[in-house]
C-alpha cells in the first residue's frame, strides 16, 4: 500500500535545499575570486554555468515554498 502524502516537512526540506544551494553558490564564487587567474577559461565557464543553474534552482525552490504555504492554508 502506498504511503499517504505527508507534506508536513516539505517547507523545511525546501528551505534546507535553498540554504545548501546558496552555500555552494557562494563557495564557487569565492573560489572563482581567489583562483580566477589560475584556472582555465573552460573551468571558469563551467563554474559560472553551474552557478547560473544554482540560481535557477533557488528560484524554483522558492516557488515550491510558496506553493507549499498556499497548500497548507487550504
Amino acid at each position: 500500500m502506498a504511503k499517504p502524502d505527508n507534506r508536513a516537512d516539505n517547507v523545511e526540506h525546501l528551505q534546507q535545499s535553498i540554504q545548501n544551494t546558496q552555500r555552494n553558490l557562494h563557495e564557487a564564487e569565492d573560489y572563482l575570486n581567489e583562483f580566477a587567474s589560475e584556472i582555465s577559461s573552460e573551468e571558469r565557464k563551467q563554474i559560472e554555468d553551474k552557478n547560473e543553474r544554482r540560481k535557477e534552482s533557488i528560484k524554483g525552490f522558492r516557488e515550491e515554498v510558496k506553493d507549499e504555504a498556499a497548500h497548507s492554508k487550504e
